[in-house]
């Protein structure tokens, strides 16, 4: 059995060695004080300094200062005058100031972290910006260390969900939740605080009287409200499966493969987590549908990445709304990251230095950069296109994603089925039908425009007021022009394209390719 791969230092970790390595100015960039703030404690603790904190409300509060005592100064609430003590200070310790971020482009202010930053070296002192924001200036970026605080890993959740759930069952409150579940549970909240994850236990509580299984659709629900507050990323709901989607029996087969290939049970034997698919084909036969089917296939979260809606007027602003956006799906992973419509999201690549000064370029780099070198990071990115001819080449080569698979127009038997599928949707019985007529006539129609001649036919049942019928259907049929006939010439681009370049997402391959224009096969 392989090794697991080494995982990142914890934080606090990373902050004993800066210290002991008397960086003097760190900079955190988190969202969760409180948790960083006991890390911090616990750093002082272990190197037997005191941790003073600062905030603006409360000026400064000093722990651990060797008799167990705390002592307050409200008095230091003035950002240069907690500096000036730091600087004064002539005993060791920890200074964490929390949310300093708004004072550090002030002149005088900015001057005293410089001469801090030279001062401390030799002092014994460190000062800790605590900060969810990081507002750096060109003169503090040669003094400073940045650390970005993760948000608590797969063990951190695992070890604060054991204390909550025995804080509960020695309160009396009851916990049902096998290994599986506990673990999907755990791998649902990755990408929330530890105090997020306690708050939606006791939401549980609150409601059902317990927490078991019935707790992870509150978790999703919790990560759906992150999501929501994100520029270009949107919470997407997965209300069908594959049992939804017709046809695919190879794509379905690949995805059956590496179910379990999320769990800490595959880490431990050593396979990465799996990276994504592209599903490249003809418009109309189910590729969106199938990235929803493919996150509750998983039951993971599905997050909709609207490329578009990253540019903004500003330079530099979209690579930004780019990273902010790859960032925040990796911070929620593991999750199905969905782009969907790809090419229409990154047109005008080629002319990009001229209409947006290499916006859209940048932006493409960003995102096939971070396809390529992401690890395990949990993301599963689904993406989906209609035109190949609009898509940069390098972002669709191997290795961006675990496979290409080539979503082709569905055979007769395929059509059967999604015909069947759409009948029962409207609660009609599919043995009523003759499908195979309507299946065979229906020769070159996607899946969509198969809805919609179940549609016509229940239009046309509706206005005589009587039961549907398989003439309504066979008429729908006979009324429709699809369009692998009227785009007959980019259809068979996108055929020659995929030979050889991409999975066949079907196996089957009887009548799948439409007539021509003229009528010939």
């Amino acid at each position: 059995m392989s090794a697991r791969p080494p995982s990142r230092p914890s934080i606090r970790a990373e902050v004993e060695a800066y210290v002991r390595a008397r960086a003097p100015l760190l900079y955190l960039v988190t969202w969760e004080e409180e948790r960083v703030l006991r890390e911090l404690e616990a750093v002082a603790g272990a190197l037997k300094k005191p941790l003073h904190t600062w905030t603006e409300t409360g000026g400064l509060r000093t722990t651990g200062d060797g008799n167990g005592e705390h002592t307050e100064d409200r008095r230091l609430r003035e950002p240069a005058a907690v500096l000036g003590r730091v600087l004064r200070d002539e005993r060791p310790g920890l200074y964490a100031l929390v949310d300093f971020h708004p004072y550090v482009e002030q002149p005088l202010v900015r001057r005293l972290l410089r001469d801090l930053a030279h001062a401390l070296v030799t002092s014994g002192k460190t000062l800790v910006l605590v900060s969810p924001r990081l507002a750096l200036p060109f003169e503090l970026q040669k003094e400073v260390t940045v650390v970005e605080v993760p948000l608590p890993s797969h063990a951190e959740l695992d070890e604060h969900l054991d204390a909550i759930t025995a804080h509960l069952r020695a309160s009396g409150g009851e916990v049902q939740l096998d290994r599986r579940e506990r673990d999907e549970l755990v791998r649902s909240a990755q990408g929330m605080t530890l105090q997020e994850l306690e708050q939606t236990l006791a939401l549980a509580v609150v409601k059902a009287g317990r927490v078991d299984r019935q707790v992870i659709p509150l978790v999703l629900a919790e990560k759906e409200q992150i999501v929501k507050k994100s520029t270009a990323l949107e919470y997407a709901r997965w209300d069908q499966g594959f049992e939804a989607v017709g046809g695919l029996d190879q794509l379905k087969a690949f995805l059956r493969a590496r179910r379990d290939a999320f769990s800490e049970e595959a880490r431990s034997f050593g396979l990465p987590a799996p990276r994504g698919i592209c599903l490249i084909g003809v418009q109309g036969c189910g590729k969106s549908l199938s990235a929803k089917a493919v996150a509750r296939f998983y039951r993971l979260p599905l997050l909709r990445f609207d490329i578009g809606r990253v540019f903004a007027g500003i330079v530099g602003r979209s690579e930004e709304n780019v990273r902010a956006a790859l960032k925040l799906a990796e911070q929620l992973a593991p999750c199905v990251l969905w782009i969907d419509e790809l090419e229409k999201s990154l047109a005008g690549v080629q002319s990009s230095g001229v209409s947006d000064g290499g916006t859209t370029a940048r932006v493409i780099s960003t995102i096939t950069t971070w396809l390529q070198e992401r690890g395990g990071d949990g993301v599963y990115v689904v993406a989906t296109a209609n035109d190949i001819s609009r898509l940069p080449p390098e972002l669709v080569r191997k290795g961006r994603f675990d496979e290409i698979f080539f979503v082709d127009l569905p055979t007769t038997a395929e059509r059967e089925e999604v015909l069947s599928i759409h009948l029962r949707r409207r609660e009609r019985d599919p043995a009523d039908f003759d499908l195979g007529a309507v299946a065979r006539a229906a020769h070159g129609f996607s899946g969509a425009e198969l809805e919609e001649v179940v549609i016509a036919g229940l239009y046309e049942a509706f206005a005589g007021r009587r039961p549907l019928t398989t003439g309504d259907l066979l008429g729908a049929v006979e009324q429709t022009v699809p369009l692998s006939l009227t785009m007959h010439e980019r259809v068979a681009g996108i055929r020659a394209w995929a030979e050889g370049r991409a999975r066949r997402a079907s196996s089957a391959m009887d009548d799948a390719r439409p007539r021509s224009a003229a009528g010939a096969p």
